[in-house]
């Protein structure tokens, strides 16, 4: 007959493994005794699990699984607000550099991940180099991230977002890094690169005829 126990016997010493475990949760080793009736005296006891730190039998969220989260794209502000920019002024580009928190289950377990933006590409569309930095940008009259553009035509932007991500195990106190990181993409809609000149008037152009010289 057998006693399986959970935790340690009487005087087994535990200290390495709290160590090991930097204050993780702990999931003690199991042992056993046996005896051969039950009027029989119990045997010496014998492990038969190493246990170990709960991290170590908790699923581990991978890159490919933090990949498949829906985690959504910031929003690409682009200034002037408006279906046009100017050639040869600055156009200011900024987004949302707020963390994103989601729920998934992995293996039977409810896992919380937390995604935080950390680079952002945009690419202008005008084949000119793309702005890579870890500046999310802020709007006018910041020119923290903005772009110049030399050539008249329609032109589109394309915000790509890269995220880091730490996750938390349902009965789990630790939060854990993310062994990867996630992309996501945000484009404008399309707008002209266009040139305007000033001229001096003789009537306000918001008059009723609109004045010929406007």
């Amino acid at each position: 007959m057998g006693a399986p126990g959970g935790g340690c016997p009487p005087g087994a010493d535990t200290a390495g493994a709290l160590d090991a475990c930097e204050g993780d949760t702990i999931v003690q080793p199991m042992w056993r005794r046996e005896r051969a009736t039950p009027a029989s005296p119990w045997g010496q006891w014998q492990q038969i699990d190493s246990g170990g730190c709960g991290a170590d039998i908790l699923p581990v969220l991978t890159a490919e699984d933090f990949r498949r989260l829906p985690i959504p794209a910031p929003v690409l502000n682009v200034q002037p607000a408006a279906d046009w920019v100017l050639v040869n002024m600055e156009t200011i580009v900024y987004t949302d550099p707020s963390p994103v928190t989601l729920t998934t289950d992995l293996l039977g377990y409810q896992v919380t991940v937390e995604a935080t933006p950390t680079r952002y590409t945009y690419d202008f569309g005008d084949g000119s180099t793309p702005l890579v930095t870890t500046d999310p940008g802020s709007p006018y009259p910041a020119f923290d991230t903005f772009h110049v553009y030399r050539a008249l035509g329609t032109r589109t932007i394309t915000l790509t977002t890269e995220w880091s991500g730490r996750y938390q195990v349902a009965g789990s106190p630790a939060w854990r890094d993310v062994d990867g990181t996630a992309q996501t993409t945000a484009t404008s809609a399309p707008f002209d690169v266009v040139e305007r000149t000033s001229k001096l008037v003789a009537e306000l152009c918001t008059a009723v005829p609109t004045p010929e010289d406007c």
